[in-house]
């Protein structure tokens, strides 16, 4: 099963099991599905209107814990961490793995130093350890490390959930390289068109060159022919060259001696 089909079906399964809960009961399910190793995405579970409730109850740092989840980073909670519940060891890894995410947003070469900054790790060992371990081989982030350079160069990252004000910035993202696929599109219709005039003009020279050669040819065949019947015509009049025999026959004439 892939990532995205387990993710669906995650998603699926905690959203009906808050849909069916209330009040401090929600706040379990919370905790459940934010310590979830295989679960990255929250936004449907916000959505849910029993969850949505839970704003300005007793229950309401169950809702800020899930946002926290659905869009914060580990600074966020160490910023807010008084007006949060405590963070279980799945709870603490999941977000860690969902700062690289957010990381890696706006950054496909991420330094080390940044990243034992933002993770809270001392070394570099220990931060390898954690973008191999937890997160290329759970298979929400694909790169390279680099040790000669101290960096991670990310090749791919799953994606978050949008944050509130965000959609719009995706949507202009989004134009913009719709608008850049249109030009690169043009300038590849253009180039085979100009390859295509190309093929043409070299097909029209070539049966030029071919034309001309059959002209020569023909011009020479017929040269040929005609210097071929001139000499057989000379070699066939009368008066023309004596053959072997008419020569023998011939009266010699006789030669007076010089006085």
């Amino acid at each position: 099963m892939d990532i995205e089909q387990k993710q669906a079906e995650l998603i699926d399964h905690f959203v009906k099991k808050a849909s069916a809960q209330v009040g401090s009961a929600i706040g379990a399910v919370i905790v459940e599905a934010t310590s979830h190793a295989s679960l990255f995405a929250f936004s449907e579970i916000l959505a849910v209107p029993t969850v949505a409730e839970l704003e300005g109850t007793e229950n309401s740092v169950y809702l800020e814990l899930l946002r926290l989840f659905a869009h914060g980073t580990w600074s966020d909670y160490k910023s807010n961490s008084g007006s949060l519940p405590q963070l279980l060891p799945d709870q603490v890894l999941k977000l860690k793995q969902l700062t690289v995410l957010t990381l890696a947003e706006t950054n496909k070469v991420l330094p080390y130093d940044q990243l034992m900054l933002e993770l809270d790790v001392t070394n570099v060992r220990e931060l390898e350890d954690f973008i191999i371990n937890e997160c290329i081989y759970a298979g929400i982030v694909r790169g390279k490390l680099d040790q000669l350079r101290r960096c991670f160069e990310v090749q791919f990252a799953a994606g978050r959930d949008l944050r509130p004000g965000q959609l719009g910035s995706m949507i202009q993202t989004l134009s913009n390289w719709l608008g850049t696929s249109d030009n690169l599109l043009i300038s590849i219709q253009e180039k085979i068109k100009w390859a295509d005039t190309m093929s043409e003009l070299d097909k029209k020279h070539r049966k030029d060159v071919e034309d001309k050669v059959e002209e020569v040819k023909k011009s020479v065949a017929v040269k040929a022919d005609l210097d071929f019947r001139g000499i057989e015509e000379i070699y066939s009049e009368p008066g023309g060259v004596m053959d072997y025999e008419e020569d023998r026959i011939r009266p010699k004439r006789r030669r007076h001696p010089l006085v």
